[in-house]
């Protein structure tokens, strides 16, 4: 017999009853029935149920036992009979009673109990994650990202992608995210950084004949936390083809995402191949965001013309400045109390917007500022949009970014409170046609609005004869249920292509050479018209585990601070490796850090 277990505690089952068994694992809950201690033994595959009789030599250490000590039992498995049978358990049909109890390494006292799901602050959780971890929900959620990067894997190979692995330690990069760096200890002043993502060497691996590459790459950014994206680090499916269109990218990611979100569906329907394309400018309009969550039914409408030159005053003023008007539709939400659309209109203005306009319909009858607006322009209101006679809608007037922007947030606002959003499916569409660059109002220029890299449509035509900002790019984005699961572009390979469209963001020739020097040196013996993208493993886990927070699906997270708390990352260290570094700290850290210094 083997020193520690025969069985995992999710193994046993009414063929074992008579057989003598040994188990190891921590004790998860404890039952004093007088007579009869009850154990839950828990491992990593699941739980048994441990029974020790007063009369044994093992009751009194077990009666001792603290929660979550490891222990191991041997012991005969027994029928539990008909009427105790726990069917929540997979082992609920058999009990095994003790014979000898040996305590393996005791526990101090819990800061949290292990048992339930009950929230605890995200502090205590995290500087102790190795406890957290053994919770039910989030061991599981760590065990299907596992099955999850084992079937991208799979699903990857079977499509003739090959896998490699990229460098992690690179060249700073102008664009994008802001670097993690790395001083060197050998060049001295100089510095590697942690690459944001693997771009430029699964390019080259493209230029170098490899044809299909994918890893399970990990990427990091120096970039604040959200609850769809953790700080510091993440992981992506990572892939790049050779010799393809952007619908041959399309074709060879749709039936891996699909197949890996249908696998651990269980039983939430999703998007089938081909997925839907919208076009930037058109997602924009009809969703107001670039992200659209197509569970919700909700369409906006450009209604611009219905108020140009109208009796609503604070619209045509504001049209003549500039602005535009967007309409988002609220199904039967007419005949709802006032308070519905007040609260909503005081819901954009605590957003920092101007307000929602709104009619509410009531019969065919329209209230709020139906009457300002006119009895012929709420017709054409109501044709244009199909709108029912106890429909609400509401109005976002301002700059078209901006109109855009409070239309997309009052949508998901309206289709939630609405109760619209469709429930137990996973909705995939590609974002595509996205504009090569825009507009910094900040610095009064024209920057890159996606991928540096791209194509842009119409190749160096497009870049010597057009607006900047009419000019469109090979640059698509991937997103399910409202989140972005992955960027990608077809690439521009060609360098003289390359150098005019830096240059047009304001970097000559020289910038590009210094900064891009491995890439565009490789471009110029021969490049393979090429492109990829990377869905990002910790959003698709997320997702299926219907998880709000990425952090819930993550092993060892950082907080909102992108802090370390169990490590105690980022550390000061010590004056030896400063120096080593060649690096001087400017100023007391320790005050510095201190926000009350």
């Amino acid at each position: 017999m083997h020193v520690y277990r025969t069985h995992f505690c999710s193994e046993l089952r009414s063929s074992h009853v008579g057989q003598t068994v040994r188990l190891s694992g921590w004790v998860f809950r404890k039952r004093d029935h007088g007579n009869l201690l009850f154990v839950d033994l828990r491992d990593h595959h699941g739980v048994t149920q441990v029974v020790v009789d007063r009369d044994s030599d093992a009751f009194a250490l077990t009666e001792s036992l603290k929660l979550e000590s490891v222990i191991r039992i041997e012991g005969k498995v027994l029928s539990r009979g008909a009427d105790k049978v726990n069917p929540d358990l997979p082992t609920g049909e058999i009990e095994v009673k003790a014979a000898s109890v040996v305590l393996l390494s005791e526990a101090a006292e819990l800061p949290f109990p292990i048992f339930g799901n009950a929230e605890y602050p995200e502090e205590i959780r995290l500087k102790n994650r190795f406890l957290d971890l053994r919770r039910e929900k989030l061991h599981a959620n760590i065990v299907l990202r596992s099955q999850v990067i084992s079937s991208l894997r799979r699903r990857m190979i079977d499509q003739g992608f090959t896998e490699f692995q990229t460098p992690i330690l690179t060249a700073s990069s102008p664009e994008g995210a802001r670097d993690f760096l790395v001083p060197s200890r050998i060049h001295h002043g100089k510095f590697y950084a942690l690459p944001q993502a693997p771009q430029m060497f699964k390019q080259l691996l493209m230029v170098a004949g490899f044809d299909r590459y994918f890893q399970i790459a990990p990427c990091f950014r120096d970039e604040d936390a959200r609850a769809d994206r953790s700080p510091g680090e993440f992981y992506q499916l990572d892939f790049e083809m050779s010799f393809v269109t952007q619908e041959d990218v399309f074709a060879a990611i749709e039936p891996v995402l699909y197949g890996v979100f249908d696998e651990f569906s269980k039983g939430r329907s999703v998007t089938k191949p081909p997925f839907p394309r919208i076009a930037y400018k058109e997602s924009m309009l009809k969703y107001g965001s670039d992200k659209p969550d197509l569970r919700n039914p909700i369409v906006i409408s450009d209604v611009t013309e219905i108020f140009k030159d109208g009796p609503f005053a604070v619209f045509a003023k504001s049209i003549d400045a500039g602005s535009v008007v967007r309409a988002i539709p609220a199904p039967n939400a007419g005949p709802r109390p006032r308070s519905f659309f007040d609260q909503t209109n005081q819901w954009a203005r605590d957003e920092g917007f101007a307000g929602l306009a709104y009619i509410n319909f009531k019969g065919g009858e329209g209230g709020g500022i139906a009457k300002n607006l006119g009895p012929e322009r709420v017709a054409q209101l109501v044709e244009k949009m199909g709108l029912g006679p106890n429909d609400g809608v509401f109005f976002a007037c301002d700059k078209p970014g901006n109109a855009a922007k409070l239309a997309g947030l009052a949508r998901t606002r309206v289709g939630t409170e609405l109760d619209l959003i469709e429930q137990n499916t996973f909705k995939f569409c590609w974002i595509v046609d996205f504009p090569m660059y825009e507009w910094d109002e900040l610095d009064q220029r024209v920057i890159f609005s996606h991928n540096p890299f791209s194509m842009p449509q119409g190749e160096m035509e497009a870049l010597e004869s057009k607006d900047p900002l009419d000019i469109l790019a090979y640059q698509y984005d991937i997103v399910c249920n409202g989140i972005e699961l992955s960027s990608g572009a077809i690439r521009n390979h060609k360098p003289e292509i390359m150098y005019k469209a830096f240059e047009i963001a304001g970097y000559d020739q020289s910038v590009v050479d210094e900064k891009f020097r491995g890439m565009i040196n490789a471009f110029k013996y021969g490049a393979p018209p090429h492109g990829g993208s990377a869905p990002g493993v910790d959003r698709i886990v997320m997702l299926l585990a219907d998880e709000p927070n990425i952090r819930e699906v993550i092993l060892f997270p950082m907080n909102q601070k992108a802090e370390d708390l169990m490590m105690g990352a980022p550390s000061y260290v010590s004056e030896k490796q400063l120096r080593e570094l060649r690096i001087a700290i400017v100023g007391d850290p320790k005050k510095s850090a201190n926000p009350g210094s």
